[in-house]
């Protein structure tokens, strides 16, 4: 067996690992671990990504914010593209959701009420009847996510960072201040601070580490591709109910991708689409447009995990020395990456995070240890 010594270690290299392991590179050398033959081969590759600040509970909100700057200015040199491009949010509101909307306005950031006629010029398939009201996030914006990820992880690799793909974790243990994590593929990687962002596994690596679990909560988040023939939908804004129940965006330019916007508890896998879920999508569509399906172009799934209450979890083990947890993104793990990054490598670094540090102790992992008496805390 090789063993290399680093000086930290993040296990998952999806958008949540890279992003850290890119923070953290810049004053350690890093090793990120990931199972798969390619980063970002789950919930990352598999994100119909957009950035909506009236998006999540509040310290989601908090990072979403926070991480606008990076995708409006990347580091010179990060992408070849830009990362970004405006695509407006629009929130319908049937009879039955019309106090919801009411509510989503009081409450959010950025959102207008719009008349029915304007977005029916924008969505020119809405059916008559379906809203009864309407509101606008006008500064709302597509993410090349594959852009962004490989951003992050080219400054992993020009900081002497280690990128160790088909290298899943077996063995995590600590000895003499340092984390030793066993491969599958029989290398050693040690260091004084192992980061689990391993999404929909984060319990499993805790579980190899010795470490008690949180209870995450992998759900499966389906979508589906169609052809909206004869609509031209490349400048629609993204649609959804207002209370999230179905939303479409637009794919390749001039297809739709479709979802009924599922949270069905799951291990974690590989996960495929369900066919009823491909149908309850397409049905909850047709009630709000006008579209005619004539075939399923392309149909796929992604695990989207959450903590029990729906919160993000980054921050130390009380009872292990050295072990970091950052999981939890849910469905918001894209749009929060930079921020989410930078504060989980601040708070490893002792530093101050600034703005970000008014949720810390919201998205503390040990809020858990009240729930779940098997998670331990220092005495």
């Amino acid at each position: 067996m090789d063993t290399h010594a680093f000086d930290a270690i993040v296990i998952g290299a999806g958008i949540a690992g890279a992003t850290v392991a890119a923070h953290l590179s810049a004053d350690r050398r890093v090793a990120l671990i990931e199972a798969e033959e390619a980063a970002g081969y789950h919930s990352t590759g598999r994100s119909a990504a957009i950035w909506i600040q009236n998006y999540g509970p509040p310290d989601v909100r908090t990072l979403t914010g926070l991480s606008r700057q990076f995708f409006e200015h990347p580091p010179e040199g990060f992408t070849d593209a830009p990362i970004l491009a405006q695509r407006p949010v629009v929130f319908l509101a049937p009879p039955e959701q019309r106090d919801h909307l009411g509510r989503l306005l009081a409450e959010g950031t950025g959102l207008r009420e719009a008349s029915l006629a304007e977005v029916t010029v924008l969505i020119p398939a809405l059916r008559p009847g379906y809203a009864v009201q309407a509101a606008i996030e006008d500064d709302a914006f597509d993410m090349d996510v594959a852009a962004l990820h490989q951003g992050f992880l080219r400054l992993v690799r020009t900081r002497d960072g280690a990128l160790a793909l088909r290298s899943r974790t077996g063995r995590i243990e600590r000895q003499a201040g340092l984390w030793h994590v066993q491969t599958d593929g029989g290398d050693i990687f040690t260091a004084p601070v192992v980061v689990n962002a391993a999404g929909a596994w984060g319990d499993q690596v805790a579980e190899q580490a010795g470490v008690a679990p949180l209870g995450l909560v992998p759900k499966r988040r389906t979508g589906v591709v169609i052809d909206p023939v004869p609509w031209q939908v490349t400048r629609w804004p993204l649609v959804q109910d207002v209370d999230h129940t179905w939303y479409i965006r637009t794919e390749a330019r001039t297809k739709l991708m479709v979802s009924p916007a599922d949270e069905t508890d799951m291990h974690a896998h590989d996960v495929a689409p369900d066919e009823l879920d491909v149908a309850i999508a397409i049905d909850r569509m047709q009630q709000a447009l006008d579209i005619e399906v004539r075939r399923i172009e392309h149909s796929w799934a992604g695990l989207r995990t959450f903590t029990p209450d729906r919160s993000l979890a980054f921050g130390w083990s009380g009872a292990d020395e050295g072990f970091f947890w950052c999981v939890g993104q849910g469905g918001y793990g894209i749009q929060t990456s930079p921020a989410a990054g930078k504060l989980v490598a601040d708070v490893i670094a002792g530093r101050d995070p600034g703005p970000a540090g008014a949720i810390l102790s919201a998205i503390d992992p040990r809020r858990f240890a009240k729930a779940n008496p098997a998670v331990r805390v220092p005495a």
